[in-house]
């Protein structure tokens, strides 16, 4: 079952005692055992910055899926699209991210359309916990202007793909085990409700078992 907890609103228990930052931390890391936290969501979504202050958070490896694909195949990923096709990069996609899976516990981040490929999202769900960053369509595009090596942006409607890609992946994105939105606050800010999230879902998970 998803739960959904925004950025900034740890504890959905306010009756219980509060434990530090570092022990539910501790918590996670101990519950998650040999499975990877797989960080979901449209491009912008903040997925690799998190990522990597969430690994930093929990002690664990950080992986990029997208820059793993680069390199393993030698070129940036514009370049697979461009020579190859999106078809041969999906395939590829799906093969990194089923060998990083199989690398233990560690913090993964995922390209945007690598969630909606359903062998990929079934092998997450058996060897992973996925966790949704969720942003409406203007933080999106903000954030994305930044850079301009997207290539399923590079186009004459970039906000309208982007805004049909949010109409078809969303409801994808929503079988994701955790949601936690990421607005434009702190980095820190959405670690932290990661977390807190994960927290709740690992004691849910325990209390339905």
């Amino acid at each position: 079952m998803d739960r959904q907890i925004p950025s900034g609103q740890g504890d959905a228990g306010e009756d219980r005692p509060r434990s530090s930052g570092r022990d539910v931390a501790r918590a996670v890391r101990e519950r998650l055992g040999n499975r990877a936290i797989v960080l979901v969501g449209l491009m912008g979504a903040g997925k690799t910055t998190v990522g990597r202050r969430l690994a930093s958070r929990l002690n664990l490896p950080f992986r990029d899926a997208d820059h793993e694909i680069e390199a393993a195949a030698g070129m940036p990923i514009s370049d697979i699209f461009a020579i190859y096709g999106e078809p041969a990069f999906r395939d590829g996609e799906r093969r990194v991210i089923a060998r990083l899976l199989g690398e233990g516990p560690l913090i993964l981040a995922t390209g945007g359309g690598a969630y909606m490929n359903a062998e990929t999202r079934a092998r997450i769900a058996g060897e992973g916990v996925s966790v949704w960053l969720k942003a409406d369509h203007e933080t999106l595009m903000r954030r994305v202007r930044r850079r301009s090596h997207r290539p399923l942006l590079a186009n004459a409607d970039p906000e309208g793909t982007m805004r049909r890609l949010i109409e078809e992946r969303y409801p994808v994105y929503a079988e994701a085990d955790v949601t936690v939105e990421s607005y434009d606050m702190p980095h820190d800010q959405v670690v932290a409700a990661v977390v807190a999230a994960l927290e709740t879902w690992f004691e849910t998970q325990e209390g339905e078992g």
